[in-house]
């Protein structure tokens, strides 16, 4: 079979900590938010701009994580995050605060695996021992670079999804027992079925998760019973539902392990339409609740896909479709 794409960790890299930062919105919105280390008061985290305070949702993840195995950021190797904004200039910023050898990640709301699973990679290669890696958005900051500004009180149809005020980081350190196990991982392929709509990204990015799921399955020699969650990342309600249907034409059988964050996101609150959308959702959807559970023993192994929509403001502007990406990490207790 060819092996593209598909990772196995035999050194047994582990999640030792997480830090998971959410604004205040999600705070009250959230069934999340109550697994979150710190929420703030305002989206701008007392800063000037919106991007000042995405960048401080990611620098307190970051040192959250760090502060949970008493560590400082002169402990660790290398910082990976990225977020949406032009250039990553919020995780640039926060990078510059942090002062930990940087390397920018862009998957678009994917970041939160490809942040993982790279370093997973380096950790595996005997090239570090301790590397924060996670990603962030920012509702105000990401919705007007890619849709609208606030102000402008444009009404949206219900594909669309809400930008998550979210930040998520996690401490990747070699095999100690007690801790999550990053067992594997499957790197996705682009594709792109010719949709160009940004207030639909659920149905752009759903084939993305669904290839990306049979590959691990068949690449990895997995069963959807050996696993106790399969998460996607922001999928939205209409996505998940699009993502489900393309499993079921192939035959799997589809149940109540499948769950997607964004579209649990905002709980039942109808004003968020389709769902959560953003690179900050599936970090601090995946760095709280479902480590936490994993901790309890609640899980004992989870299947995680983060979906990523590779467009930016100008290829939408310009009519461009919309390639999509999806990333895989599988991780296990021992």
């Amino acid at each position: 079979m060819n092996k593209r794409g598909l990772l196995t960790f035999a050194s047994k890299p582990v999640i030792a900590s997480t830090g998971v930062t959410v604004g205040p919105l999600e705070m009250k919105k959230s069934p999340f938010a109550k697994y979150a280390d710190k929420n703030y008061d305002d989206e701008r985290c007392g800063l000037k701009t919106n991007e000042q305070g995405h960048a401080k949702m990611m620098e307190d993840a970051c040192m959250i994580a760090l502060s949970k195995l008493d560590k400082t950021p002169g402990d660790a190797e290398f910082v990976l995050m990225g977020d949406l904004v032009n250039e990553m200039t919020p995780s640039n910023f926060a990078a510059s605060t942090i002062g930990v050898p940087y390397i920018g990640m862009f998957s678009a709301c994917a970041t939160s695996i490809s942040s993982l699973l790279m370093a997973a990679l380096l950790t595996e290669s005997g090239m570090a021992e301790l590397i924060v890696a996670g990603s962030s958005s920012q509702h105000n900051a990401i919705e007007r670079q890619f849709r609208y500004p606030l102000q402008y009180g444009s009404q949206k149809g219900a594909t669309a999804q809400w930008t998550a005020s979210a930040a998520g980081a996690a401490t990747v350190i070699p095999y100690i027992e007690g801790a999550p196990i990053i067992a594997c991982g499957t790197i996705g392929i682009v594709t792109d079925l010719g949709l160009t709509d940004p207030l639909n990204m659920g149905a752009a990015m759903a084939p993305a998760a669904a290839d990306t799921f049979k590959r691990h399955l068949e690449g990895h020699g997995t069963k959807l019973e050996d696993y106790d969650l399969i998460m996607t990342g922001d999928l939205g309600k209409i996505g998940f539902e699009l993502f489900k249907t393309l499993l079921d034409r192939w035959e799997y059988n589809v149940s109540s392990t499948f769950r997607d964050a964004g579209a649990e996101y905002y709980g039942k609150h109808p004003e968020f339409l389709a769902g959560a959308s953003g690179s900050g959702c599936s970090s601090s959807a995946y760095f709280s609740e479902v480590y936490d559970k994993l901790l309890s023993g609640t899980y004992k192994r989870v299947l995680l896909i983060a979906t990523g929509s590779l467009m930016s403001p100008l290829s939408y502007q310009q009519g461009d479709t919309i390639p999509c990406i999806a990333h895989a990490v599988e991780i296990q207790m021992k």
